[in-house]
């Protein structure tokens, strides 16, 4: 069963910017964390809270990183780009 998504003013800021070729990908990518949120990484330290879930776009690797909430079978997204500076981008 799916879990519900709703995405956070970051993300949609971040994913209204993207080409049209990453669009299609990074949908697909949410579509997988939507029927299984277990498959991204927990995060630690900081961004305890944060699970990831990489994939490839356009030859590069992209992360889409998450909260959930199991409670009510709800995944946010926070934010989604390249792997390089993701997380100290995500800390401010």
């Amino acid at each position: 069963m799916s879990w519900s998504v709703r995405q956070t003013r970051r993300f949609a800021r971040i994913y209204k910017k993207l080409h049209d070729n990453a669009v299609a990908e990074v949908d697909a990518a949410i579509e997988t964390v939507a029927q299984n949120p277990d498959i991204g990484e927990k995060k630690k330290g900081d961004l305890s809270d944060l699970w990831v879930y990489k994939f490839r776009c356009l030859g590069q690797l992209y992360l889409l990183g998450y909260t959930r909430d199991d409670g009510i079978r709800l995944v946010y997204l926070e934010a989604v780009g390249l792997h390089e500076n993701f997380c100290r981008d995500l800390k401010r």
